[in-house]
């Protein structure tokens, strides 16, 4: 892949990794960025890099819209997506044989993260933000699975400290 990608997935993964919280619609749109990376490949063998780039940037701006302007819709939405993600992420790294439930996981992770995003917005954006962009950066650098687990996990909890740290602190102002 071209290298302006990674690139692009690093900024928007740092800037969800310390900000999630405070950009929302950055959040949203980082995920449909994401998911339109991953859903490229599903719409011809080798997309060219247009076509990636094409998809994860409407996608992304869809997201940033339905954020500003139906932000509970957006809540769920980004809710039901990151928390099917990590189900799936979560079932990959403990059974082996995760594929043949991987559906039913995403549905439930969707639920559950939909209804976590709604009933504690600020923590599970914090959450969910740290960990997507996380994910946006260890996806950027070629790691062995096991190195990228390890990535993933040390830069959440990170990221989920320092805006913790952020959110504690602007409420005491």
């Amino acid at each position: 892949m071209h290298s302006s990608v990674p690139i692009i997935s690093v900024f928007m993964g740092c800037a969800l990794l310390f900000f999630g919280r405070r950009l929302f619609w950055l959040f949203v749109a980082a995920l449909g960025f994401a998911i339109g990376l991953e859903l490229a490949p599903y719409l011809s063998q080798n997309p060219p890099l247009w076509l990636s780039l094409l998809l994860s940037i409407a996608l992304g701006l869809i997201g940033a819209l339905l954020a500003m302007m139906l932000q509970k819709l957006a809540i769920g939405i980004a809710g039901f997506l990151v928390g099917g993600r990590v189900a799936v992420a979560v079932a990959a790294a403990v059974w082996a044989n995760y594929a043949h439930y991987s559906m039913i996981t995403f549905v439930l992770g969707g639920i559950v993260g939909a209804l976590l995003l709604l009933a504690v917005f600020d923590w599970a954006l914090i959450f969910f933000s740290a960990i997507e962009g996380a994910r946006l950066i260890a996806g950027s650098i070629h790691l062995p699975t096991t190195g990228a687990t390890v990535l993933v996990v040390a830069l959440s909890v990170f990221g989920i400290f320092v805006q913790g740290a952020m959110f504690r602190g602007g409420r005491r102002a």
